[in-house]
């Protein structure tokens, strides 16, 4: 039996470690636009922005001698889609997410655009609730076990950047990138890009929500296969 909407709701802020006064707010930041017109997404527009600045003052503290650069490059790893969509998941956000039967059906409650964009609308319903510093107490329940563990050296490097490299050492040609998809309104669109290595009859996607940030995946989703392949007994080494 499915678990009441209430018990997950209230599962959900025992998690986040913060009680909605309002649980009206909470259930339009788990509103896909596809449900209705109040839904999410000015809150996820919010959210991604109070996102960056927490995870920002996280990392700051953290890595008092990392140079901006690297400080970048991390902050972009944590707060990358498939990141969110890992803690979302975690959450339980797809037993609370109100969405149309058809994107239900579609299988849109495991999306991890739509799951990541909702957490970032929950964070962003935190802040107008509550102010930036308990938005900031969730961000650091929410990553800062992750930023603990984290060396800035170990995210030094873009997945385009890596790749790149990666095949220019084996004298292999850069690999190519095609949009595949794009779906959503303009102002909040989801690009599926694929990553092709034409030598190596190889290909991976990604999605995101910039051509950037699905490139970004597709290249991520490429390396896993190129290192896999390239093992003893993979096709790159047999």
């Amino acid at each position: 039996m499915a678990p009441h909407p209430e018990t997950s709701l209230a599962a959900l802020q025992q998690r986040l470690g913060h009680r909605f006064r309002d649980q009206r707010l909470l259930q339009r930041a788990l509103t896909h636009r596809s449900f209705g017109a109040d839904h999410n997404e000015r809150l996820e527009f919010l959210g991604d922005a109070v996102l960056s600045l927490a995870v920002s003052t996280l990392l700051f503290e953290r890595f008092a001698d990392s140079a901006e650069g690297d400080l970048t490059r991390v902050r972009a790893h944590l707060v990358r889609e498939d990141s969110l969509h890992r803690l979302a998941l975690a959450l339980g956000l797809p037993e609370v997410m109100r969405l149309s039967e058809g994107e239900l059906r579609g299988g849109g409650a495991l999306r991890p655009s739509i799951l990541a964009d909702a957490l970032e609308a929950v964070i962003g319903a935190v802040h107008v609730e509550a102010g930036f510093d308990a938005a900031m107490a969730v961000v650091r329940r929410l990553f800062g076990e992750i930023i603990q563990a984290t060396e800035a050296d170990s995210w030094s490097k873009d997945a385009k950047t890596e790749l790149q490299e990666w095949l220019q050492a084996r004298k292999l040609p850069v690999p190519a990138y095609r949009i595949l998809a794009t779906r959503g309104q303009a102002h909040a669109q989801t690009f599926e890009v694929e990553c092709a290595v034409a030598p190596l009859g190889l290909a991976a996607q990604g999605e995101g929500r910039s051509r950037r940030a699905a490139e970004q995946e597709a290249a991520a989703a490429m390396l896993e296969l190129l290192r896999a392949s390239d093992r003893p007994g993979g096709p790159l080494r047999s």
